[in-house]
């Protein structure tokens, strides 16, 4: 259990959740989050073509390490050893860095457009890359050639693994379903419930469903057995009056099963989705939340403020612009579920 109540949240805390900043900040926006399951290091990937990574210790944030890519990159995750970073972009590769042993970044995976998402499968040990050149391709670090292509309808915009599940998020709304104990072939292949782009997904912790966000600030709560269809719904978050927001990140609390999402809006909100009902909104910040995540207890939740483009260019100022990574310590009337009381509106 992580104890932050030591990091400087320095003079004037802009932020109005008084989260604790994590320093330096990158120069660019940031595209990915993502702890280490064997402790707190967490890594951090951005539009300035970096992947950096911090030790969260009680006291402070410490820089650990950096390694640079040759554009901007999108995605990250580490092995289930916690030793080491796979870190994906718009060079069209994927960097492995044994960042624990001190290692050099090598390149162990390659596509013909952007690397947009990617996950290590502990199961099968292998890495899994989708890019936007349509293909998901299965790699073995050790070899220089995909062990598997599998191609995709359209652009991969968005991927969750919680083996054996796995679930493809593209282009046009396509969701594609693989059951990885035999991944060359689809499980299903559904149009997502949310009548919007696809930004975001997160697979139930029961591997039973998952969770897909858009846009157009919706989340659809989906399962997979067609007997719990029923079960199914929707839900509008990340609005404010008529202004609507995209949901870009979902993250199962790891203990509590409950979930967080975050904002182009800002904000970042826990939800219980068995009793469907918000269990905490927090105070918007002044610019996006582009990403989010969960350290391996579910004691620190961390998340980017940053632009994230979604007014476009001209409502980016590089003068004011400013990226920050803040860490939160979720309290448990936070993240805990709790029973739905009375039959009011489940937002």
């Amino acid at each position: 259990m992580a104890n932050l109540s030591g990091l400087s949240t320095g003079a004037a805390n802009p932020n109005p959740n008084k989260s604790f900043e994590v320093l330096p900040s990158p120069s660019d926006s940031v595209s990915s989050l993502s702890f280490s399951p064997k402790g707190n290091f967490l890594a951090a990937t951005s539009w300035d073509n970096q992947v950096r990574c911090w030790e969260i210790l009680s006291g402070s944030s410490q820089p650990k390490a950096s390694i640079s890519h040759e554009h901007p990159v999108l995605c990250s995750t580490w092995k289930d050893d916690g030793m080491t970073v796979f870190s994906g972009g718009c060079d069209k590769t994927v960097k492995m860095w044994p960042l624990m042993t001190g290692g050099q970044p090598a390149t162990v995976a390659a596509h013909d457009a952007p690397v947009k998402e990617l996950a290590w499968i502990p199961q099968m040990n292998l890495l899994v890359t989708g890019s936007w050149d349509k293909t998901l391709k299965y790699w073995d670090t050790r070899q220089p050639q995909p062990v598997h292509t599998q191609q995709l309808p359209e652009r991969c915009y968005a991927m969750t693994v919680r083996y054996p599940l796995m679930v493809v998020g593209t282009a046009d709304r396509q969701l594609i379903v693989y059951n990885l104990q035999n991944p060359q072939t689809e499980f299903k292949r559904i149009q997502s419930p949310l009548k919007y782009q696809t930004r975001c997904l997160a697979a139930f912790p029961d591997q039973q469903g998952f969770l897909v966000g858009s846009i157009e600030g919706r989340v659809g709560v989906h399962h997979l057995d067609d007997a719990q269809q029923s079960k199914n719904f929707t839900f509008k978050c990340h609005r404010e009056g008529t202004e609507i927001y995209s949901v870009n990140s979902l993250n199962f609390h790891p203990v509590h099963g409950t979930f967080a999402t975050a904002g182009s809006d800002g904000a970042f909100n826990f939800w219980d989705k068995d009793s469907k009902q918000r269990l905490k909104a927090m105070a918007r910040c002044p610019h996006p939340i582009p990403c989010s995540t969960f350290n391996q207890d579910g004691s620190i939740f961390a998340y980017a403020v940053c632009y994230d483009w979604s007014k476009g260019a001209e409502n980016h100022n590089p003068a004011t612009a400013k990226t920050y990574i803040y860490l939160h310590t979720p309290q448990e009337s936070e993240v805990k579920g709790k029973p739905r009381i009375g039959t009011g509106s489940r937002k």
